[in-house]
């Protein structure tokens, strides 16, 4: 999740991940949608990472598009911050094996 602000626009991009593939747009929005967008995120407890930078980059996606090859790092470093401060593992995300 991030927001900007530097253009005096608020946004914010929600990100998801199943483990499985680079992660998606899964939300984006500016002004009152960028409000809740950030309002859900916190009554789910969802981690927020502010940059604008990245958020400028990212709102320039579309909805359910992977990340940019160019953002896997710094996408998998916010991720893995993410994983830690809720006391889990980026293997969490990945679906259930169903041969076991």
């Amino acid at each position: 999740m991030s927001r900007q602000d530097t253009d005096h626009t608020p946004a914010a991009v929600a990100l998801k991940y199943d483990g499985e593939r680079a992660p998606i747009i899964s939300a984006t929005g500016t002004w009152e949608l960028a409000e809740e967008i950030i309002r859900i995120a916190r009554e789910h407890e969802v981690p927020l990472y502010e940059n604008a930078e990245l958020a400028g980059i990212l709102a320039r996606l579309s909805l359910n598009d992977e990340i940019p090859e160019e953002l896997y790092r710094v996408i998998a470093e916010i991720l893995a911050f993410a994983f830690h401060i809720r006391g889990r593992t980026p293997e969490d995300a990945a679906p259930a094996d169903s041969t076991d």
